[in-house]
């Protein structure tokens, strides 16, 4: 090798370096973006799902209160207690629960449930 040769690759050795840390830095700098960008999209997703489950629950909810207070006036202690349960089950057996049981039916019924 030639000592111009030599010369030539002693310059452009430290360039060559350097271009490479950079790049190598630039890819890290894209990587990173990107890992931040799914993470965050994956976390919007997440949390639209929760707050969608949680404004169904919470209408599901409403709903039995809203049919046990027509069916029996004012919910008392009692009757609050059984809103839960009542939510956990599907909406059709829920709903016939409450326009068949009477107020002692459905009560004793959640409590035995409750006691098991």
């Amino acid at each position: 090798m030639s000592k111009i040769e030599q010369n030539l690759i002693m310059k452009l050795s430290p360039l060559y370096l350097q271009w490479r840390e950079e790049a190598l830095r630039e890819g890290q700098q894209k990587g990173i973006k990107q890992g931040i960008k799914q993470v965050m999209k994956q976390a919007i997703q997440q949390g639209m799902q929760q707050g969608m489950q949680q404004g169904m629950q919470q209408g599901m909810r409403l709903m039995l209160e809203s049919m046990l207070e027509v069916k029996f006036g004012a919910i008392d202690e009692a009757l609050s207690q059984i809103v839960e349960p009542l939510s956990q089950l599907p909406a059709k057996e829920s709903t016939q629960l409450i326009l068949q049981l009477s107020r002692e039916e459905l009560l004793a019924q959640f409590s035995e449930e409750k006691g098991m």
